[in-house]
This record gives structure tokens, sequence and C-alpha cells, in this order.
């Protein structure tokens, strides 16, 4: 019975590879085609990233270093569009795009808040997709404070609570502090309540929470109004 058994099997095994040879005999032209466009576009996307992509964005981030040497000593006007002589985080981000990297749009997003300029503020951060959850949040409370700038204070309070949401550190204490304070623009008392009691309870060490208590009063005065 088992030598039955194994003669079906060897058959079987038999019939699927003769049905392969007939498969890749009747198809070779196409399957051939197929590898080649593969390899080729492989090839392709090694040899763009490493002599076309590459080369970019490091002369991209070489182009960038004045500018952020100019954000850091608060020449936002400077780091942003440059002066003829080193570029600015715009022309940076016009010449190189995504290869300069997002902290790019990051820096002319703030750039532009410091200025003034409340929607390209909100342009910059929201083209901003980096991944550091410290940046991150960072990004969503400028964006909440471009918001602010713009009196639109419902955007202002989603995005500060956005930003509480992505990282749980002292930071967090200011995103709420932020909110609340939108939520009190709005009227909505009880929201800017909850975010203090928030401060209080969550982070009691934080600057924020050592005269929490007054903003707590203050909104619950409101509420019993």
């Amino acid at each position: 019975m088992s030598k039955e058994i194994n003669a079906e099997k060897n058959g079987s095994v038999a019939e699927a590879v003769s049905k392969t040879e007939v498969f890749f005999s009747s198809n070779k032209k196409i399957i051939i085609t197929v590898i080649s466009v593969i390899i080729i576009a492989a090839a392709g996307i090694f040899l763009y990233h490493k002599y076309g992509y590459q080369p970019a964005r490091q002369e991209a981030l070489a182009q960038m270093f004045p500018a952020e040497a100019n954000f850091r000593n608060g020449e936002y006007e400077l780091a942003l569009n440059g002066d003829g002589n080193v570029l600015g985080f715009a022309q940076v981000i016009d010449l190189y795009g995504g290869k300069a990297g997002s902290a790019a749009y990051l820096y002319a997003g703030i750039c532009e808040l410091n200025l003034g300029n409340w929607n390209e503020a909100v342009s910059y951060l929201q083209s901003y997709k980096g991944r550091d959850k410290i940046m991150k949040a960072r990004a969503l409370s400028c964006l909440g404070d471009a918001y602010t700038g713009l009196n639109d204070y419902a955007k202002a309070a989603s995005y500060y609570g956005k930003a509480v949401s992505v990282i749980d550190n002292p930071f967090a204490a200011t995103y709420l502090m932020k909110a609340a304070a939108a939520y009190e623009a709005l009227g909505d008392y009880a929201k800017a309540l909850e975010a203090y009691q928030t401060v209080r309870n969550d982070y009691p060490m934080s600057v924020e929470a050592m005269d929490i208590d007054k903003y707590i009063a203050r909104a619950e005065t409101y509420l019993n109004k």
C-alpha cells in the first residue's frame, strides 16, 4: 500500500515539475523581460540614491548650516531669507525640497512664527514630517501658536492637545497651559479647567505647576458665574 502511495506522490511531483517546465518554456521571453526590468529599476534606484540624492542632500545640509547658526542667534529674518551671500531656509527648501531634510520646514516655520507671518508659518509647519517625538510635539505646538496668531482658537487648542498626546514630558505642561488659554479665549472654561488640573496632577514638578492653583481658581470662578 505504501508503495502505491509513494508512486502516486512521485507521479504528482513529476507532473508538477513537467507543468512548471512547460510554463517557463512557453513564457520564457516575458519572464526574462520582467526580470530585466526589475533589475534595471533596482539598479536605477541604487544609482540615483548614491550619485543623485545623497550628494544633493549633503549639499543641502551644507547650504543650511549658516541658516541654522543665524537661527540659534535669534536672527529669524536672516535665517529664513538669507542675505545674498548665504541661503536662508526658504531658499534651501525651494532649491532642494525634501533633500534638505524635514527639519528645514520646522526651522522655517518657527522663523515665520517669530516674524508674525502666521499663514506662512502654518504652511511650513504642516510640511514637517519628522519622527522625533520631541520635535514633532514642538511642531504641533508651534502650529497652535500660529493659529492663536490667526485668532483661530479652536484649531490652536486642537494642535496643543495633539502636542500633549505625542509626548509625556515636562514640555507637555507648557502645551497644556497654552491649550487652556485657547479654551478660555473660546469661553470653554470647563476644558480650560480640565487642562489646568492635568498640569497640577500629572506634572506637579513642572514650572507651570508652581502657581497653577490661581489658574484653576479663575476657571472655577467663571464656571460658577
